[in-house]
């Protein structure tokens, strides 16, 4: 598999020039696969539009599009650049679009519609041109053919969100964002009032398992891609609940399941590429023997595994 990032930022683009090294764009990777033509594509955040250019100025020439765009979950970050992707334009083009249906009654589709409306956006959805299929998925097991196998877990977030796993001729790519650690959700404290033991042991064990199910998910992963986006001290001081990791909780999830590649991912918009750098020389590390290689994803970063 070659992978590469074309966002790397979480909650909101953030182009400048303090964020030139690591890149201002929301999510959106890109995944080839070695003897195959078959172009996947992870969110479709605002770093969708330039790798709507290098399609159209490298694979077009080729013949039309097929495309398989896979959203972990439809939280705008990761879904605002759909309308700027160029091939669902062109009458050729076929996008399979994947995703968790997360809003009410609606569709996957109905959710994609909410933005392409006069409203929002100049164009509406049924005046695309490109051959669009809407796939809703669930936790499961999908054979995409090629060889190429496809699992999803729901992830630990504030909207319904998927976790994917590639697998093909022995290679595994995982996806762990957006995401944090589920924990105890009842009082442990026994001087808590609503203090009730059971429940809390309860609680707790609830909570191991489930984050026990999520790493055995991407255990022993080639590349794990896992949000990372606040220190532990950002994370602790009014950011449980939101939905992201740290980077100590991701870099000890990754090492306890035996990850050999770890990108941390959707990081702070709020966050220079000084700090980034700062940060990079705490939590990053070559790698070695029966140990997790660590590192920031930036856009442009290619990967091959």
């Amino acid at each position: 598999m070659k992978i590469r990032f074309w966002g790397v930022r979480g909650s909101i683009p953030c182009p400048g020039p303090d964020t030139v090294k690591y890149g201002g764009n929301t999510a959106c990777i890109e995944i080839r696969f070695h003897g195959s033509d078959r172009i996947m594509i992870l969110d479709a955040g605002s770093g969708i539009r330039s790798l709507a250019g290098f399609l159209m100025t490298h694979d077009l020439k080729r013949g039309p599009l097929n495309l398989n765009l896979f959203l972990s979950h439809t939280h705008l970050d990761h879904i605002l650049g759909f309308p700027f992707f160029v091939p669902l334009y062109i009458p050729q083009s076929t996008v399979n679009v994947y995703g968790p249906v997360t809003f009410e009654e609606g569709s996957l589709q109905d959710v994609m519609a909410g933005q392409l409306s006069y409203r929002y956006f100049p164009v509406r959805l049924d005046q695309l041109l490109s051959k669009i299929e809407y796939i809703a998925l669930a936790e499961g097991v999908l054979d995409l053919g090629d060889g190429i196998i496809l699992k999803t877990i729901y992830l630990n977030h504030s909207l319904l969100c998927l976790g994917y796993r590639f697998e093909r001729e022995g290679k595994v790519l995982c996806t762990a964002y957006d995401t944090e650690p589920f924990c105890n959700i009842f009082p442990s404290d026994v001087n808590d009032p609503s203090y009730d033991e059971a429940m809390a042991i309860e609680g707790e064990t609830a909570a191991q398992a489930a984050n026990e199910r999520i790493e055995s998910f991407y255990a022993g992963a080639d590349l794990l891609i896992h949000d990372a986006q606040y220190t532990q001290e950002e994370y602790e001081s009014g950011k449980v609940g939101w939905g992201h990791s740290s980077f100590k909780q991701a870099i000890a999830a990754a090492r306890r399941a035996g990850v050999k590649r770890l990108a941390l991912f959707h990081h702070e918009p709020l966050r220079t590429d000084k700090q980034m750098d700062e940060l990079a020389a705490i939590y990053c590390s070559a790698g070695g023997k029966g140990e997790t290689e660590i590192f920031f994803a930036r856009e442009g970063m290619e990967i091959e595994i």
